[in-house]
């Protein structure tokens, strides 16, 4: 894992071309118009499914409307390098920020099932698209020597917009005909704020570039770590944190102590990804590590190995039951500062269309164990909560371990 010589610091922000007040500007307007449109988003989802479960639709088409804004972000992640290149990157913002205005709009002209199914959808890739050239933006564009500040302000932020849409939906009521005119107005905002993003120069690597699925293998090809690194982030911090009340009701939790398992994750993820952020600027130049990627890979290193020690806990847990609890925030917080340190490590290595693929495989990586987590786990907690259950979970902490530590040595 090489890192990039920096600039002369005459040369702008990480190499861009950009002046430090420019990407100052940036920044904040891609921070301003992701929180917007995030809690737009995360109102949504669950407003969408208590309408449609109001109006008598089985659990099951329910469960298949949820997924479909997944697939949407699964759909375009690999192609997100290729419309950035078609488009340029604030083009490409300004896109995902407008699609979902349009797509909430339809969700209010009309009740057809069908319909609705295509909106989500959209709206999911909107996102998606965001998602990943936001993060790609972010990284990029942040000082070098706090880039890991900014990236874990960045995630710390995103994790906020998790409990602030869904306890908006709350105050409002989910019944409530202003609801939906709320997550309109919500993403608008978001609009507003990508309109306010300054012109970004042009990618160094703009024409040069491979993108889509051949990019996306190509940034795999040469860090196939990250693909490591965002699975096993994905299913620890996203994956699990779904199914914690499940797995608390199996152990004999009450339903509301089950419920709590759940924000103790969410509460490790949030108050531990802007530290790792710190760390990693703390410790790049710090003398003991010969290059701040060594530092990096040292502290996912860490954060791996403090994920499979909690993992080998769970034989534990059934005699006592509040030891779930601090596992459960030790999976959140681990989870996501294996992805701040990822996103912080390709950050400092590259730029431009490539750091956008790159930036699509960890993505689609978080995903994929976000989606696996709940589906292999739900099936083995019916089958076997005391001995199938954690296999899986050390089958996951246990090659992430040893594939960090053997990278690291």
């Amino acid at each position: 894992m090489s890192e990039h010589p920096l600039p002369p610091a005459h040369s702008g922000i990480a190499g861009t071309g950009t002046s430090a007040p420019q990407a100052g500007r940036g920044l904040v307007a891609i921070f301003g118009s992701t929180f917007f449109e995030l809690i737009g988003y995360f109102m949504l989802m669950p407003l969408l499914l208590l309408r449609l479960k109001g109006d008598g639709l089985s659990t099951s088409m329910a469960g298949l409307f949820a997924a479909t804004g997944w697939v949407g972000i699964f759909a375009i992640t690999p192609f997100a390098s290729g419309i950035t290149q078609r488009l340029g990157r604030r083009p490409t913002l300004w896109l995902a920020a407008a699609v979902p205005v349009v797509a909430i709009a339809g969700f209010l002209a009309t009740d057809a099932l069908a319909a609705w199914f295509v909106f989500e959808f959209i709206s999911g890739a909107a996102s998606g698209l965001r998602w990943v050239l936001a993060e790609a933006v972010v990284a990029e564009f942040a000082p070098p020597r706090q880039r890991g500040r900014m990236v874990g302000i960045f995630e710390t932020m995103i994790g906020t917009t998790f409990v602030i849409g869904p306890a908006l939906l709350a105050a409002v009521g989910p019944q409530s005909p202003l609801a939906l005119w709320l997550v309109l107005a919500s993403v608008s905002v978001g609009l507003v704020w990508s309109l306010l993003i300054p012109r970004l120069p042009a990618a160094a690597d703009q024409h040069s570039a491979r993108v889509g699925l051949h990019g996306v293998w190509q940034a795999l090809r040469a860090h196939p770590l990250i693909m490591t690194i965002g699975f096993v982030g994905g299913f620890f911090e996203s994956g699990l944190t779904s199914l914690l009340p499940l797995y608390g009701l199996a152990l004999g939790l009450g339903a509301a102590a089950a419920a709590l398992l759940v924000s103790a994750s969410g509460l490790g993820s949030a108050l531990m990804m802007l530290p790792a952020g710190l760390l990693a600027d703390r410790l790049s130049h710090h003398p003991r590590w010969p290059t701040p990627a060594r530092a990096r890979l040292a502290l996912m290193h860490g954060c791996a190995l403090v994920t499979l020690l909690a993992t080998l806990f769970i034989p534990f847990v059934a005699g006592t039951p509040w030891l779930a609890a601090v596992i459960a925030f030790v999976w959140g917080g681990a989870g996501g500062s294996l992805y701040t340190l990822a996103m912080i490590d390709i950050g400092s290595r590259e730029e431009g269309i490539t750091l956008v693929n790159s930036t699509a495989v960890l993505v689609l990586a978080y995903t994929l164990g976000g989606v696996l987590a709940p589906a292999l786990g739900a099936a083995l907690l019916d089958l076997s909560p005391v001995f199938g259950f954690p296999a899986l979970l050390i089958a996951v902490a246990l090659p992430g371990w040893w594939l960090l530590r053997r990278a690291r040595t």
